[in-house]
């Protein structure tokens, strides 16, 4: 299964809520900028009950984007050692948005969300009615830009990939069969093109 690196901009974004990612496969890291000294005691603790799937990175220097430059050094540098992988870089920097686009042409799955709440994997695993998974889903797909499954298989695996618990072939092909009604996709002849909000 591939890895979820979560890349927090502590600059940007003091989460709360850090132990909502200890129930799934995340790899945590939290940038942290030059002049912070103090972190809060909820957000060690979440850390370390992440164990060897967390680590702090204190950012050397100063300066504009400093602690994003940093950022983008990492998701490129986990990017070669794991082309599979997803990348979520919590932050409200728009900033960060031009390099996702471009990070996507290259097929490396980056996303920018402004709470950990906001992470696909995280909203299949708390939605509780179908409207929830399917919302989920048109989000994750239309954060994919050009590198969209092309091929109602490739669609069904994808979307698989999104939760926990692996599904049955049959409940994936009625999760498809969903979104071709709700006109979110269009299937000829096993070849899927899309229709997503921006």
């Amino acid at each position: 299964m591939p890895t979820n690196y979560v890349l927090i901009d502590f600059e940007n974004v003091q989460p709360k809520n850090l132990e909502i990612l200890s129930r799934h496969p995340f790899k945590v890291l939290v940038f942290v900028g030059a002049n912070q000294a103090k972190v809060p005691y909820d957000l060690a603790e979440a850390m370390q009950q992440l164990g060897e799937n967390a680590r702090y990175i204190k950012i050397g220097g100063n300066g504009n984007n400093a602690l994003d430059f940093h950022i983008a050094f990492y998701v490129g540098q986990l990017s070669i050692q794991e082309p599979d992988a997803y990348f979520h870089i919590i932050s409200k920097d728009t900033g960060f948005d031009p390099l996702i686009r471009h990070l996507r042409t290259r097929k490396i799955r980056t996303h920018r969300e402004k709470d950990l709440a906001e992470i696909p994997l995280l909203q299949m695993s708390t939605a509780t009615s179908n409207d929830e998974k399917i919302a989920a889903i048109v989000k994750n797909l239309a954060g994919r830009g050009q590198s969209r499954p092309r091929k109602v298989k490739t669609l069904a695996n994808t979307i698989n990939s999104l939760f926990t618990q692996k599904l049955q072939e049959n409940e994936l092909m009625a999760i498809v069969k969903t979104l071709q009604q709700k006109k979110y996709i269009t299937v000829n002849e096993g070849n899927v093109s899309y229709k997503l909000p921006k």
